[in-house]
């Protein structure tokens, strides 16, 4: 049986995409490339059956399956994920969300009213937002968007922030099905991901990076943390309830 499967279409899934390709696992699904929030809502809409989603989209699942060891995290500074601004974060009166995403624009409100606590008010997104980043407006950005992206004074990465303040990692995104997989499915889609992992230096030289000011190496390495351990789950756990407060 064929599975289809949703990925996020950002270069953070490189190595995943990587390992997929090289193994034989690549004959048993079919790969859909899109931003988090298309993910999300095809996972939703029971229009995949897999997908890497942005993890504030479970609770709208009626029924989930968290699978495989992979995900998309960050111990501490992830620098994809960040509110930028021309104005410190005690002048901001809005904030602009990114429309391509889910777990990132929640949790920036999840950070605000457990932690820094502003009176900020956050304003959903179209496309072109970004040009609307003036004076007490700041706005999030996730994604390759993000890399090189020096024009702003006052850039808050996010993931850095939740670390400093609950001391946790943090998961973007994990593999979740909508219907059960076998275990055989599941050991070979592990031993795939796993394979596009410990091969990073292999994937960035097959899908290449030239923004200037990035190093894809250091950031797929360094930056994003792919192992969804006993931490991570813990950090999810933690996200999730703090989420439910809004």
């Amino acid at each position: 049986m064929i599975h289809s499967v949703s990925i996020v279409n950002y270069y953070n899934t490189t190595p995943f995409i990587y390992g997929i390709k090289h193994t034989n696992f690549q004959s048993q699904i079919q790969v859909q490339l899109d931003i988090p929030s298309v993910c999300a809502q095809k996972l939703k809409n029971k229009q995949v059956e897999i997908g890497l989603v942005p993890v504030a989209i479970l609770p709208e699942l009626q029924h989930y399956h968290l699978i495989t060891d992979y995900c998309i995290g960050a111990v501490g500074k992830v620098d994809s994920v960040k509110l930028f601004s021309e104005k410190p974060l005690e002048e901001l009166t809005h904030v602009l969300l990114d429309y391509q995403s889910k777990t990132s624009v929640t949790l920036v409100q999840v950070l605000n009213k457990h932690f820094w606590k502003k009176n900020i008010h956050f304003v959903p997104a179209n496309q072109g937002y970004e040009s609307l980043i003036t004076g007490a407006t700041g706005g999030v950005i996730i994604g390759d968007r993000t890399f090189g992206l020096s024009s702003y004074p006052y850039q808050y990465d996010l993931a850095e922030e939740w670390h400093k303040y609950t001391q946790l990692p943090f998961v973007f995104a994990c593999w979740v099905s909508n219907v059960e997989l076998n275990n055989q499915f599941i050991e070979s889609f592990n031993k795939a991901l796993a394979y596009g992992v410990n091969h990073i230096e292999a994937a960035v030289l097959e899908q290449p990076n030239s923004t200037p000011n990035f190093d894809p190496l250091d950031y797929l390495k360094n930056k994003i943390s792919y192992h969804f351990d006993e931490d991570k789950k813990q950090a999810l756990v933690k996200f999730l309830e703090l989420m439910s407060d809004l």
